[in-house]
């Protein structure tokens, strides 16, 4: 069975609008691994939306699974994630206009920097992950700048607007996934995906885990987070 990573962003976007101290995502990281999650995801972004620095090191402090750090490709995030030592870190491209990560790192662009960061990262214990499109080219060089997993970007499936759009998307990742073994590359998903949409991309296999925050966190609002976590872990057996 697939693991679920539980991407608590999103309560903090609650509790940042109104400039307050609630409701806390380390809580909800909490109640989501004493619910099944296998992880907790949070992605500090340079801006400080929603995480802020102090809930990275209090999880650091309190997560009992893994605690996955989504961040960008800076100097000032590499020293957070050096200092901090999550278990893992997802590199990912960041623009401040946008509402959400938009698209997958251009992995081929950056090589020479990736393989820099990387390095050290990985000089530190931290596993490495880059958040890409199902693209072959960029699979392959994420295997040349040395990451441990890629992350596929399922944004565009979860957009497809038909039924053949979808299944087209489908096969992508069904192909990206098996290019990435292929070269030794772990496979991780996510993006977009919710209660929906997530069995047939789950149908695929190959996927080591699922990193899951928007769908999860709107539905724990209304039914909470022990339940919405747990309705997504049985959703993941397939």
């Amino acid at each position: 069975m697939a693991k679920l990573g539980v991407n608590v962003d999103h309560i903090a976007t609650i509790r940042q609008a109104r400039g307050i101290t609630e409701p806390d995502p380390v809580t909800a990281a909490a109640i989501a691994e004493l619910a099944g999650a296998d992880g907790i995801t949070v992605h500090l972004r340079e801006d400080r939306r929603h995480i802020q620095d102090r809930d990275v090191e209090i999880l650091r402090k309190t997560v009992k699974t893994r605690l996955n750090l989504e961040m960008a490709l800076t100097d000032e995030m590499v020293a957070i994630a050096l200092k901090t030592l999550p278990d893992s870190v997802t590199l990912v491209p960041e623009g401040r206009h946008e509402l959400t990560t938009e698209g997958g790192l251009d992995v081929s662009l950056l090589q020479s920097t990736l393989k820099e960061k990387i390095a050290l990262l990985k000089q530190a214990g931290i596993v490495v992950s880059l958040f890409i499109e199902p693209d072959i080219d960029q699979i392959k060089a994420s295997h040349r700048v040395g990451a441990d997993f890629i992350e596929i970007h399922t944004g565009t499936y979860c957009e497809a607007q038909s039924e053949v759009d979808q299944l087209q998307q489908l096969q992508r990742i069904e192909i990206g996934i098996s290019a990435a073994r292929k070269l030794g590359l772990r496979v991780n998903a996510g993006h977009g995906l919710d209660y929906r949409n997530v069995g047939p991309v789950v149908a695929l296999g190959g996927i080591e885990e699922f990193n899951i925050g928007h769908s999860i966190v709107a539905r724990a609002a209304l039914v909470g987070m022990e339940r919405a976590v747990r309705e997504m872990l049985q959703l993941l057996k397939g």
